[in-house]
């Protein structure tokens, strides 16, 4: 296995994931977007320009460059040629809010920001005052400091050398959700990707050369990002950008036409594509896998996917604080409600209150060490201290670890009820509602009657139907665990990142 110290000590990720592969791949296909094939030759002449325009514009080693572009050609392109330069990329959701426009703005201090005709406004109602460089800016009528990207890259010299970044070197800026408040970024050094490509990519996807990769979530989500256009360019595959919001109806569409082998999927798309009229049609026969991060699957869901599929799914957790996923199943012998073991490089711990090692069957926090894990959140020393020490993360989520290793998720450990001075994790809740055949997604939070907490769930059903939920609890839950208030409705609020946003929901009718 590659460790760290396997690593040169000079590494630059445009080098190492792009430029590796002209030797003997050139003209292999890199990306698949908006109807066409863009090869490796052609994404490395077009980082090569963009990070020449970058270079004109003022940015250097070391500064920050904010994307907030939809998915394309030109992001991956962008992204690299930052990372090329030895910049460091941040990445935002294309359909915020101008003020959130502002915080990342004011927060990355970014020295430049890529934007199309999506971001442009919002972003110009934020009091960007840095230059912005436009996708498609040809065809808009921009003000001074913005600039065409079209315009600029057309006369770029389409050859640039590498800047000397290290292994060591901080490089990419990865976004809390920010569920339970504002986003904070986890800086992390150009090794972390290489090695999470290693061992996860590789140790345990095993990712090839002929593997198209197909992401639900949109790029700016490190999760996609990585599986799409990082991980498959390691070994010369191919990732699917598209700028459009994913939907089931889109997500069919792409995988009848690119035929993709790997999907990277979400539990809440996994939901929805198993309850879509066209689920009995589709193709799905091109893919091998479909990975499922972002928030848990229960184990129901996995069952109603399998039927409705039968493409296998590898489940595993990461996140942002230890740069991708660090447990996982293995592709061949899933475990359906279990999270899986620890992916090569990591080590984990079910640890108590006072870090003490928890013996299997016991419910604790989890702890994970390895080489990816940052060293901190940017500008919040007092939160970094209780999250990180060194290589090791304390995670905040609750799990336990079976005699064969194998990890359960037991929900986050702030949100945790106490109901009848008994604890109880509403995603046990959850799970056992969506085992329901006309349940399609479920939220559970805690709102208080006469002084006691009592669990309410948030279900959405199949064709607005309206089950007796209390009592299908009733057959399968302790008294304590069984919801007391059952709403229905059409949506529940979500991160930018497609995770559920408990703290929107409790505001919905301010529930405790």
């Amino acid at each position: 296995m590659l460790t760290y110290d396997d690593l040169p000590r000079e590494l630059n990720l445009a080098s190492h994931f792009v430029d590796a592969n002209l030797a003997e791949r050139a003209d292999h296909t890199a990306l698949l977007s908006q109807g066409r094939a863009t090869t490796y030759a052609e994404l490395a002449e077009l980082t090569n320009k963009i990070g020449n325009v970058l270079l004109s514009l003022g940015v250097r080693r070391g500064q920050r460059v904010l994307l907030a572009l939809s998915d394309g050609v030109e992001f991956v392109a962008t992204w690299y040629a930052a990372q090329k330069i030895g910049a460091i990329t941040a990445e935002v959701y294309t359909f915020l809010r101008a003020k959130d426009y502002e915080y990342y703005l004011n927060y990355t201090e970014a020295v430049a920001v890529i934007a199309d005709a999506v971001t442009l406004e919002p972003l110009r109602e934020a009091g960007v005052r840095v230059p912005v460089l436009v996708a498609g800016g040809a065809s808009l009528e921009l003000r001074d400091g913005e600039h065409a990207l079209e315009t600029l890259t057309a006369d770029a010299p389409g050859t640039l050398e590498p800047a000397p970044t290290t292994r060591d070197d901080l490089t990419i800026w990865k976004f809390t959700t920010g569920s339970t408040g504002r986003p904070k970024a986890c800086p992390h050094p150009t090794h972390s990707a290489v090695l999470s490509h290693e061992w996860y990519a590789r140790g345990v996807l095993d990712i090839q050369p002929d593997d198209i990769v197909l992401p639900v979530p949109k790029l700016f989500f490190g999760y996609a990002r990585d599986l799409a256009a990082l991980y498959p360019f390691g070994v010369g595959g191919a990732g699917i950008a598209f700028a459009e919001r994913s939907t089931p109806d889109k997500i069919f569409d792409l995988i009848e036409a690119h035929r993709p082998t790997i999907l990277v999927n979400v539990p809440t798309m996994m939901s929805a594509m198993v309850a879509h009229p066209r689920a009995s049609t589709v193709d799905m026969s091109s893919l091998r896998l479909c990975t499922s991060a972002g928030e848990a699957l229960p184990a129901e869901l996995h069952r109603k996917w399998d039927e409705a599929f039968g493409v296998e799914v590898v489940d595993g957790i990461g996140s942002s604080e230890a740069y991708h996923i660090y447990i996982s199943n293995r592709p061949g012998s899933p475990r359906p409600g279990s999270i899986g073991r620890e992916v090569p490089g990591y080590t984990a711990r079910i640890v108590d209150l006072d870090g003490n090692t928890l013996p299997d069957g016991e419910v604790g926090t989890l702890e994970i060490t390895g080489a990816t894990v940052a060293h901190g959140y940017y500008g919040d020393a007092e939160k970094s201290a209780g999250t990180f020490s060194g290589d090791t993360l304390l995670t905040g989520d609750l799990f336990v670890r079976d005699a064969d290793g194998y990890f359960q998720y037991r929900g986050r450990a702030d949100d945790l009820l106490k109901v009848g001075g008994i604890w109880v994790a509403p995603s046990e809740i959850e799970h056992c509602l969506i085992g329901h055949p006309d349940v399609l997604e479920c939220a559970v939070v805690g709102y208080e009657q006469d002084g006691l907490v009592r669990p309410r769930a948030y279900v959405i059903t199949r064709d607005d139907a309206r089950p007796d939920l209390e009592a299908y609890a009733k057959e399968r839950l302790s008294p304590h665990k069984r919801p007391r208030d059952v709403r229905f409705v059409d949506t529940l609020p979500r991160t930018d990142n497609g995770k559920l946003d408990r703290k929107a929901l409790r505001a919905l009718d301010g529930v405790a």
